[in-house]
């Protein structure tokens, strides 16, 4: 409750500072004169003097001293004594007796009266009697009135409730302004986990934009008055901006305040920033304030460190904090460990407790374990729950069962959400369908997000429609580069053995034997025997046909009949006749059919000239 004047305001919010030394015996000795003087003139009758004297007394606490002065005032019709004798007597326990002296303040127009007998009246759960009261002190423009009235019309959900709020923000409120800056920040749209902000004009346009700014602007006026809370909230919003450095400052001051959250993020910063042993320092005073976050955060450095037993101790007081990703990383930890039944147990725990990835990771286990029936339900719970990678798991587990169109919607809801395998299952489905504009459009989306596969895949869907290359007069240069053959390189230098030997094939076509070679090379050197089969065709017109044979040996002996039959005609053509015969041979039996009968007549021709 107030007590009159305006160093008895700062005394009850403990935001002065102590003066100290020569200063505080200096400021007791103008104390002691300006008491006396005050003492003096209440003596003589002056009226102010007394009520001013009974404030003093009672800020310092000398209740009995107080009292007399605070009634004589109020008898002779001052009613900032009035309110005060009010103060005095709540802190003895006579509440009922203070609440008839607010009153008679009140009706007298002090708003700080009037404020404490509202929130009288709340405490006794009289709430129109309390917002009549708070009402009269927050139009009088008294802080405390208004943020007591928005607090009493908040709980009732009166939409009235934030022009209170913010009549007591502007007027100092520190907690009012944190209450509006969190209001207007959940009013605002975000995007992703932590509330990252949408561009403007995407979902709520320049309004969430603006109702953003406006939550900073209150958010840094109640961290600047000491708002522990809203300097960590204001550190979040500089943070995802980018202005790191302002924002560690806010998390340092919120996190000595000791708000645990600011430490935890702050160690965050610093380790983004390099500093890991700094970073540790600040979750090691958040988990033991019991941030779990930070308990997390501690476990996976010392996890990161191989020291597993410490590890393990910061999973479980996370857990013991209420962190559901204790028990989940207690589960990954096991896992590592290769202690499979410890790691179910621990992935229930999290899973029972709602956490989406835990119950993705205990279908994998059962998964593995060979018990389908066990982990379908604890994928479809991981992906009702938002989880895209069971979402995509399921898709697998229905395409396994030959179920298509249920795992196709799983893929669907998967890709929807971001994840590129799924974009590109959707995308073959399509392409198996007929249906080639959805088919590119997932194919691009995961070829966008770095899928080898769906590039190629792109690649040789824009392939297709690509018209038959015009013909050209003699030294014109015609080339100029497709979409499709940037895809195919994308995925070639992803390492996508088919677009290597594509890329190399479009090389050789126009003429760049190098690049051409370049490219079956490390087709071949990466396993494809279509890539080893053309770079032994490109030697062997280069005149380098024993090391085309050399390749085409390895295409051969990885199943590629045309590379076999070469083979049979190097040989056949130096005089080595069985052997040419041998790989003959191999040519009928791998095929494909005109391989085979082409190698079949070689043969026979082989073996007659060894018969003869």
């Amino acid at each position: 409750m107030d007590v009159m004047g305006d160093k008895a305001t700062l005394f009850e919010t403990g935001r002065f500072v102590q003066p100290s030394g020569q200063d505080q015996a200096g400021e007791a000795a103008e104390d002691a004169a300006e008491e006396m003087r005050r003492r003096l003139a209440a003596e003589a009758g002056d009226v102010e003097a007394m009520s001013v004297l009974g404030a003093m007394l009672l800020r310092r606490g000398d209740f009995d001293g107080a009292e007399p002065h605070l009634r004589a005032a109020t008898a002779a019709g001052d009613r900032a004594a009035a309110n005060n004798l009010g103060v005095l007597l709540h802190q003895r326990g006579y509440a009922e007796d203070a609440a008839g002296w607010w009153r008679i303040a009140a009706v007298a127009g002090s708003a700080a009266a009037a404020h404490a007998l509202g929130r009288y009246h709340r405490e006794r759960g009289d709430e129109p009697a309390a917002e009549y009261w708070l009402r009269q002190s927050a139009e009088q423009g008294h802080a405390l009135g208004a943020y007591a009235l928005a607090d009493l019309l908040e709980h009732r959900g009166d939409a009235g409730a934030e022009r209170w709020m913010r009549s007591a923000a502007e007027r100092g409120h520190r907690e009012a302004a944190y209450r509006l800056a969190r209001a207007l920040d959940r009013r605002a749209p975000h995007e992703g986990h932590e509330g990252r902000q949408e561009r403007a004009g995407e979902t709520g346009g320049d309004n969430g934009v603006a109702a953003t700014d406006e939550a900073e602007q209150w958010y840094r006026q109640a961290a600047a008055r000491g708002h522990r809370r809203g300097a960590l909230h204001l550190g979040a919003i500089l943070e995802r901006r980018g202005e790191l450095k302002e924002a560690g400052r806010w998390y340092l001051t919120s996190a000595k305040d000791g708000e645990a959250r600011a430490a935890c993020a702050l160690g965050f910063l610093l380790r983004d920033a390099g500093d890991t042993e700094s970073a540790a320092v600040w979750w090691l005073r958040a988990a033991q304030d019991g941030d779990g976050n930070a308990a997390n955060a501690l476990g996976a450095l010392h996890a990161e460190r191989g020291e597993q037993q410490t590890a393990e101790r910061w999973y479980r007081a996370a857990m013991d904090a209420g962190d559901d990703n204790g028990a989940y990383n207690l589960g990954l930890l096991c896992v590592a460990q290769g202690r499979t039944a410890q790691a179910e147990q621990w992935y229930r725990r999290a899973a029972y407790a709602g956490h989406r990835e835990a119950a993705n990771a205990l279908a994998i286990l059962l998964l593995q374990g060979g018990d389908t029936a066990g982990a379908e339900p604890w994928f479809s719970k991981a992906a009702e729950a938002g989880s895209v990678d069971a979402a995509f798991n399921l898709g697998i587990l229905f395409a396994g069962r030959g179920e298509e169109s249920a795992a196709l919607r799983w893929y669907e809801r998967a890709a929807a959400a971001g994840h590129t395998e799924a974009a590109l299952q959707v995308g073959i489905a399509r392409l198996r369908d007929g249906d080639e504009r959805e088919a590119e459009r997932h194919l691009r989306c995961a070829a966008g997000r770095g899928s080898a596969e769906a590039a190629y895949r792109l690649a040789t869907v824009l392939d297709a429609r690509r018209p038959p290359e015009p013909e050209h007069e003699l030294g014109e240069s015609v080339h100029e580069k497709s979409e499709c053959e940037e895809w195919y390189e994308r995925a070639a230098s992803q390492g996508h053995r088919r677009a290597q030997v594509r890329v190399g094939m479009l090389a050789a076509a126009r003429g760049d034997v190098v690049e051409a070679a370049r490219w079956y090379r490390e087709a071949a050197e990466a396993g494809s025997r279509n890539g080893a089969f053309n770079l032994g065709l490109l030697l062997a017109r280069e005149g380098s046909e024993p090391e085309a044979a050399v390749w085409w040996k390895r295409a051969a002996d990885a199943g590629h009949g045309r590379a076999a039959l070469r083979l049979a005609l190097v040989y056949a053509r130096r005089g080595e006749l069985a052997e040419g015969q041998r790989w003959a041979d191999r040519a009928v039996s791998l095929g494909p059919g005109e391989v085979a009968e082409r190698a079949a007549r070689l043969r026979d021709a082989l073996r007659q000239e060894l018969s003869a």
